[in-house]
């Protein structure tokens, strides 16, 4: 079946089956996501409070935390109690996971394989884009600078690692033209900030560097904000980026009605209403038909690329390209 699918059947939030208790309760959950996804958050979270409210009689107050992907997954192993984390790739939920917090499985409860958006990294060039860039090899020509986050903290900076990678095998480059290539990249990183937002900053408010590689909805939050100052360039290939959402088990256990809201929570995002609100914010819904609506007016046309065309998997992509040891560790050399 497919997604369009299970949304209008399954999972339709006027047929969700929530259990009103006996006495309203007051309900308080914490997602704790990635860096650029503030503004979506509070949107969902200002449109799925009172349909919950009205289904269960509870007062619900959501909390949102923002941060470097793999920074915020540490920090929920180390005990920032989430309800749900929405991060940015399997690699950060999977962290959390593996610490024992969210049950096996977690990847299934959901439909999509719990993926209720993808999305992809694109280009933020300055006005009339006065280097000319269109593409990965142009990121390496002289005296171009590139803003983009330290693959080690951030979700938007591994992913566009990963992507700089696919650009060159994918397209008949060998493992030493990758290395090459990515090496001759962060040499021209002038800035490596620990998360998206801050990499944000530092391109548009502190105006440093010719091109910021960016998740797809900051991108467009940029160049929305800067008035005509920024302008996107969609990369003929690039990463199909994949932020998995899922409710952190033990945290939810230890209050009452905090499971039931978190889980019709989540379930909300595969709602046809929640897909619209994706969309609106530049996130890639999962509802194809929805989704089909917005491409053309709403996103460019990339071919993306799944991880398992430059590795076998997102750990093994950890593994070899971001992990202690791996290619990043041995060509990247932080400025003095």
């Amino acid at each position: 079946m497919s997604v369009a699918g299970l949304v209008a059947g399954a999972i339709e939030l006027s047929s969700l089956a929530y259990s009103a208790p006996a006495s309203a309760a007051d309900i308080e959950l914490l997602n704790v996501s990635y860096d650029p996804t503030r503004e979506l958050w509070r949107d969902v979270n200002e449109h799925f409070i009172p349909i919950y409210e009205k289904q269960t009689g509870n007062t619900l107050t959501i909390k949102q935390s923002h941060g470097g992907s793999s920074t915020q997954a540490r920090a929920v192993i180390d005990g920032l109690e989430a309800d749900v984390v929405t991060l940015a790739s399997y690699l950060d939920t999977n962290a959390v996971a593996k610490s024992g917090l969210i049950k096996e499985g977690w990847i299934d409860r959901l439909p999509n394989r719990s993926l209720p958006y993808t999305s992809t990294i694109v280009f933020v060039v300055r006005k009339g884009n006065p280097k000319g860039i269109k593409d990965w090899p142009d990121l390496v020509k002289p005296g171009i600078e590139t803003i983009t986050p330290n693959p080690k903290t951030s979700g938007n900076g591994y992913l566009s690692f990963f992507a700089a990678w696919g650009s060159v095998v994918l397209r008949g480059g060998s493992h030493d033209d990758a290395v090459k290539y990515v090496t001759n990249l962060y040499k021209q990183v002038p800035v490596l900030d620990s998360g998206a937002r801050g990499a944000t900053t530092t391109f548009v408010q502190k105006g440093i560097g010719d091109v910021h590689v960016a998740w797809e909805n900051e991108a467009h939050l940029e160049v929305a904000e800067a008035k005509g100052e920024l302008e996107i360039v969609n990369p003929p290939i690039s990463i199909l980026a994949e932020p998995y959402v899922a409710v952190v088990d033990d945290n939810v256990d230890r209050a009452e009605g905090h499971r039931e809201a978190a889980e019709a929570y989540l379930k909300y995002l595969y709602t046809d209403e929640a897909q619209e609100l994706l969309a609106k914010h530049f996130y890639r819904p999962t509802n194809e038909a929805i989704l089909k609506n917005s491409i053309g007016k709403t996103f460019g046309e990339i071919k993306r690329f799944p991880i398992t065309e430059i590795a076998k998997d997102w750990p093994d992509a950890h593994k070899q390209f971001i992990g202690e040891g791996g290619v990043f560790d041995t060509i990247y050399k932080p400025k003095q």
